[in-house]
């Protein structure tokens, strides 16, 4: 296996699902994170818990800054990725509760020639299973020192998707793209005439209560926040990729924010404080994720369960890009968790297993923070 964790992951990048469930490992949340950075190389690891009753714990270990004994600020900003697909669902599914959309019908009917098969719906664009090619396997990201500081408009992305083959036909099976995503958003600037970042902002982000979350202008490469740096492999060995141009994540991956404000996001989602229950059923009905994620995961619409060791299930999303990754969920009684660290699992690591294992170790973490590890 010559390919690395890492590149697979820039492959598929803003989320993978490659791994496997571990059951919850003794010790508390700061031996897990504490694991990750000592053991697994992760620069830095941040988490925090949120309990039932919205008390909110964070944790911090490793560096803020490679070579250097620079400490990792508490709840710091990071890249978010593909939880920004959560953000958009919820802004979708906002119009559909308003009967401005409907999940059954062709994206077509609504962004006339968007994509060549008309039998597409809004609800096989939510939940992967439309079959459309992903648009960032098709950018070069492999080489991202190439595009790091490219700024890529929404439709040139769709573009990219649309001429590439299709996976599989419509509602056939998940298949995750982020093709989808992007038409996502681009129905929601459609229907309400505003754009996705702005829909999002005030429909979501202001609702939920977010204080650290926000959706970077068009050209804006930074993290505005007190955050650590993230760090990824290029042609130019090991890089500080903190500083980027997102857009070509867009609606798919583009959102900044902490581990607590997804914690808290996800919490708001389940509770019907930001769409009706009828929607966030509709949202956990979910489709088999057949190996693309890990064993026992499914998918919904914006958002994806999790069984855990002790019993049940989590609901959250996760995110990959350059410098981040993001994994967490909350469980049905509330309690939620979000970890980020500061590199792919691939970058720091020297073989696929050790990747594999790093990633894993991200997973078991999780676990064991929402099986009530303190």
């Amino acid at each position: 296996m010559k390919k690395t964790l890492v590149g697979v992951l820039a492959a598929a990048m803003l989320f993978t699902g490659a791994g496997t469930v571990m059951a919850a490992p003794a010790g508390n949340v700061q031996k897990q994170l504490d694991g990750l950075t000592k053991e697994h190389g992760f620069p830095a690891a941040l988490g925090t818990t949120t309990e039932t009753n919205g008390r909110a714990t964070a944790y911090t270990s490793g560096t803020a800054e490679l070579g250097k004994r620079t400490p990792v600020p508490k709840n710091g900003q990071v890249r978010a990725g593909s939880n920004t697909k959560a953000f958009v669902a919820v802004a979708v599914m906002q119009l559909v509760a308003e009967k401005k959309v409907e999940l059954d019908k062709p994206i077509n009917h609504y962004l006339p020639g968007a994509v060549k098969d008309d039998r597409i719906t809004v609800r096989q664009l939510l939940n992967h299973t439309s079959g459309l090619a992903n648009y960032t396997g098709y950018l070069g990201l492999e080489k991202f020192e190439e595009v790091r500081h490219r700024y890529f408009e929404p439709r040139e992305l769709l573009d990219v998707g649309n001429a590439n083959p299709v996976t599989n036909e419509p509602g056939e099976k998940f298949k995750y793209s982020n093709t989808n995503y992007v038409l996502l958003g681009l129905l929601v600037q459609k229907v309400t005439g505003r754009p996705v970042a702005e829909v999002v902002e005030n429909r979501v982000i202001k609702k939920a209560g977010l204080k650290d979350t926000y959706w970077p202008g068009v050209g804006d490469e930074t993290i505005r926040g007190k955050h650590p740096k993230g760090y990824s492999k290029t042609g130019n060995g090991i890089e500080d990729v903190t500083e980027m141009d997102p857009s070509w994540g867009w609606a798919a991956g583009q959102i900044i924010s902490t581990t607590k404000d997804l914690n808290s996001f996800y919490r708001a989602l389940l509770k019907g404080e930001l769409v009706p229950q009828a929607q966030v059923q509709e949202m956990q009905k979910t489709v088999d994720t057949a190996g693309e994620m890990w064993p026992g995961a499914r998918y919904g619409l914006g958002i994806a369960s999790s069984p855990l060791s002790c019993g049940g299930v989590s609901w959250g999303h996760g995110g990959d890009i350059h410098g981040f990754e993001t994994r967490g969920g909350v469980t049905e009684s509330g309690r939620a968790f979000t970890i980020a660290v500061t590199a792919l699992p691939g970058t720091f690591q020297d073989t696929p297993e050790e990747a594999g294992k790093a990633h894993d170790a991200v997973l078991a973490t999780v676990d064991a923070a929402l099986c009530g590890a303190k």
